[in-house]
């Protein structure tokens, strides 16, 4: 693997986890450097970081707490 790719992937602690749980993106940057935007992508996939995985936590987080408020006046009464 180049040096610079591994520099880029020393700075971003969690690309290097995620290389380091799916070796083959080892060849696949040591063959293709130019693949690094399509691995933060997975990486990003893979950690739940992209803007529909959010918004999905974001909503079921919502339902958990609206699901608690109603229990909450269930005992109430």
């Amino acid at each position: 693997m180049r040096q610079e790719i591994y520099q880029r992937l020393q700075h971003r602690e969690e690309l290097l986890r995620f290389v380091r749980l799916h070796p083959v993106w080892y060849r696949t940057l040591a063959r293709d450097p130019s693949t690094f935007t399509d691995l933060e992508k997975q990486a990003n996939y893979f950690y739940g970081k992209t803007v529909p995985q959010r918004i999905g936590q974001f909503g079921d987080q919502l339902s958990m707490v609206n699901m608690l408020i109603q229990m909450a006046r269930a005992m109430r009464d």
